[in-house]
């Protein structure tokens, strides 16, 4: 009865205020302290007992009222990171005011008029809660910073959210202002040894303290786009700043908390049904916030990282660059110590490979729900810190990272509400691709066998990764069309080192080609052709840096010659352009695609399930459009002695993909034909971008463009190829009587084509660069990742947000 007579207090209190026309002074505790002092609601109680509507009204209605509630609760809570927190009553005012301004935030973040509000200082506010040495400057504070500091002080206040170090009694209680919070650090791991004992209550109350932190932060969601890369968070960038005095102990407690998490524990049945898992909830917000606070400008961020990779690792701390202003980025692009690198990078493996986990007892282990944000992560690590970069290269323990990455494209492929967390895994496909060592590892056999609804095979990671990249553009949705060339871009960046393909990868890549390399197709918009050029520079790689071991792709490449031939000879008259056009029509009434493939290995593995589309009434949040492949890559060459030299920027065929930038993922934003991959509805395929289709409508292929990049199709290597190989092995065929493709595999491998082919071109490498358009896409991603993760209580549903729309399958 006593918890109903509490809600229902604090309900009579809400009322109150938002009936109240006058003013209720700041000075009229009794008031105030209703909505804290005597409750003892949860969190979800607090967003029950106060509607958005009723919060609107005050906004409105009463302002001051408003003001001065968010003031007080804002007061005790700075008072409270002062006195320390001693007494459980205190820790109960406290939770209940950050509950409080949990739920109050986001309503006046959506308001313009109010998002001054916590930038502004109160006048006569008086020193009520702070020290009083703090003198004039701490009575000139802004809301948002004394706010923003009381929280990194809780977060470390002993008995309330760490361990305390002494015997607890009110006499001998921690001075809160004296401690060094680098000894209270939550977990064991990168710079600290010590691992405190698990405290289900400390877990809580921080993950509470996290979800008003990331409320605050929520601010940017509030505001409209903007490719201004210097449009930086304020709540972020105070936070992260030198003002801030427990910034280096908090980010490597987020960090050891997330790297540190084992879901599966001692490996017991069902015991995630049996037990609360308050540790869960932490890594959760404590990830989130990890990604939001490692926001940093496009320019800095790459020197940060270049800056701490040039620096000795015994060279002293003031000999150092100062690095970015932003503290956790400056102590991530710091981390350098093989244990260190080493406890992340096991940390997130071992997270994003839990939902690949397989048991014999159905549903028996815990599944993770926060891959997105690992993901993230694990990019953000790679883009600030080159030393963790080429460490994850160093072994074959990327292939820990890359295994879970094609499981999640796999699975999410058909699933329009996943489209970003496909973006997120091609992104970082990508980024490693862009390093000799990712193609190197890609040779080790691929021996697990997690369930994914892929031909079976036979082979290494990098046929793993072809076989799902071709079912990916094969039987993807639309909004796909965009990764295209980033799907191939990855494996032309990977071909030079791939030692053996198997016959399953071969027969995929030869069927790409084939699908792209169609006129009607070619000329149904002016990017197709790219495709193309793709896959041939994949072909000219393995046979110039990798014929030895790679009879099954030459014996591919020999059974599809005529692919090679017709693209050879295709035809770019007028009347033939036309009548290619007119094919197109005819296979779209038809409603036939190229996933409908005539390859035989179509048996799944065992316990797959095909990828599903996304359930109706799903919500998923908008993105920005992403740039095309030669805004996010910079192309270099692989000189003799194994180093990259930038190759300046051409106005090469394949260099003009930026014109399908497109619209915004509301849409879709590409021009190719839809029918390549496959059949769309016709509601579907009426959904182009007034961008796109407007550009399609100027555009129509006629001789001149189709000549200007045919002539530079790289067939060269190929039809030597070909002109050779073909004639012996049909003499063998012929001679021997050979029906079976094992005798002429067994040829092929002893074959040899040294002084025969053309002279080896220099590989080309195109490695990811960063620039405003995806650190745009990025923001927009992470924040649309969080809004639809915090649902439990929602935070910000049914807020006027503004950086996404929110839409329903």
């Amino acid at each position: 009865m006593g918890n109903a007579d509490t809600k229902l207090r604090f309900r009579k209190a809400v009322i109150q205020l938002t009936t109240k026309t006058q003013p209720v002074e700041a000075t009229d505790d009794a008031f105030w302290d209703q909505f804290w002092a005597d409750t003892s609601t949860t969190v979800q109680d607090v967003f029950t007992l106060v509607p958005a509507a009723e919060i609107r009204a005050v906004r409105e209605e009463s302002p001051s009222n408003l003001a001065t509630l968010c003031y007080k609760a804002m007061e005790r809570l700075v008072q409270a990171a002062a006195s320390g927190c001693s007494s459980e009553k205190e820790r109960r005012i406290v939770l209940n005011c950050t509950r409080l301004l949990t739920r109050i935030l986001p309503y006046i973040f959506e308001d313009a008029d109010w998002r001054g509000f916590f930038w502004s200082t109160v006048p006569g506010a008086g020193r009520a809660g702070r020290l009083e040495e703090d003198g004039d400057d701490e009575d000139a504070r802004p809301l948002a910073e004394s706010l923003l500091l009381a929280i990194a002080d809780l977060l470390f206040c002993p008995d309330f959210t760490v361990q305390t170090h002494k015997r607890s009694s009110p006499d001998t209680a921690e001075d809160i202002r004296s401690i060094d919070s680098c000894e209270y650090i939550w977990e064991a791991g990168v710079g600290f040894a010590h691992s405190p004992a698990p405290n289900y209550s400390h877990d809580l109350n921080r993950t509470e303290l996290l979800k008003l932190l990331l409320t605050c932060f929520s601010e940017a969601m509030y505001l409209p786009p903007s490719s201004e890369s210097k449009n930086l968070n304020p709540w972020v960038s105070f936070f992260c700043s030198t003002e801030n005095r427990h910034a280096l102990p908090l980010f490597t407690s987020l960090l050891n908390v997330v790297c540190a998490y084992d879901p599966v524990g001692y490996g017991i049945p069902y015991n995630h049904l049996l037990f609360a898992d308050s540790r869960e909830q932490l890594v959760d917000q404590a990830v989130q916030i990890l990604i939001v606070t490692l926001e940093q400008e496009v320019g800095s961020a790459a020197r940060a990282a270049f800056q701490a990779l040039d620096t000795s690792a015994s060279a002293d701390e003031e000999q150092e660059p100062a690095g970015p202003d932003n503290l956790f980025v400056n102590y991530l692009s710091r981390i350098h110590r093989e244990e260190d690198l080493g406890f992340i990078l096991k940390g997130l493996a071992r997270l994003l490979n839990n939902p690949l986990v397989q048991t014999y007892l159905p549903r028996s282990t815990k599944k993770i729900q926060f891959h997105q944000e690992l993901l993230i992560l694990f990019w953000k690590f790679c883009d600030f810190n080159k030393k963790f970069l080429f460490f994850v290269l160093k072994s074959s323990d990327v292939l820990d990272i890359l295994v879970p990455i094609l499981f999640y494209l796999n699975d999410a492929r058909a699933d329009q509400s996943r489209v970003g967390l496909m973006h997120i895994a091609v992104f970082i496909l990508l980024l490693l691709s862009g390093e000799r060592n990712f193609g190197v590892r890609l040779n080790k056999p691929y021996t697990l066998r997690v369930p994914m609804d892929i031909p079976v095979f036979t082979g290494t990671h990098a046929d793993l990764l072809i076989v799902i990249f071709h079912k990916i553009i094969t039987g993807g949705h639309q909004r796909l069309q965009p990764l295209f060339d980033c799907l191939l871009t990855v494996i032309v960046n990977i071909s030079p080192y791939l030692k053996s393909l198997s016959m399953v990868a071969a027969n995929k890549l030869l069927h790409l080609l084939e699908a792209f390399s169609t006129p009607w197709f070619l000329f149904s918009s002016s990017q197709n052709h790219q495709l193309v050029f793709f896959l041939l520079e994949v072909f000219n790689n393995i046979i110039q840096y990798q014929f030895d071991g790679n009879s099954n792709l030459v014996y591919t490449i020999i059974r599809k010659r005529n692919v090679f031939h017709q693209l050879a000879n295709l035809p770019s008259d007028m009347a033939s352009i036309q009548k290619a056009q007119q094919q197109q029509q005819q296979k779209r009434r038809k409603k036939s695609g190229i996933s409908r493939t005539n390859s035989t290995e179509n048996e799944s593995m065992a316990g797959s399930r095909p990828a599903v589309p996304a359930e109706p009434g799903t919500l998923k949040t908008s993105l920005e459009a992403t740039p095309g492949i030669d805004k996010i890559t910079e192309k270099s060459q692989v000189s003799v002695d194994g180093t990259l030299v930038a190759v300046p920027h051409s106005d090469s065929p394949q260099a003009d993909s930026s014109a399908v930038a497109g619209a915004s993922d509301t849409e879709s934003n590409s021009e190719r034909d839809p029918e390549v991959y496959q059949t769309e509805s016709e509601a579907a395929r009426s959904r182009l971008s007034s961008v796109s289709s407007s550009a399609a409508a100027a555009w129509s292929a006629n001789p001149d463009w189709v000549l200007s990049w045919k002539a530079k199709l790289p067939l060269q290597t190929i039809m030597r190829l070909l002109q050779v190989l073909v004639p012996q092995v049909e003499k063998i065929c012929i001679d021997k009587g050979l029906t079976d493709e094992s005798e002429i595999l067994k040829f092929l491998q002893h074959g040899t084509l040294v002084g025969l082919l053309p002279v080896p071109h220099p590989i080309l490498i195109r490695k990811y660069q960063a620039n405003t358009g995806t650190a745009m896409w990025f923001r927009t991603y992470m924040w649309g990742v969080i809004y639809l993760r915090n649902v439990d209580p929602p935070v910000w549903y049914d807020t006027d947000i503004r950086l996404f729309e929110i839409q329903r399958i």
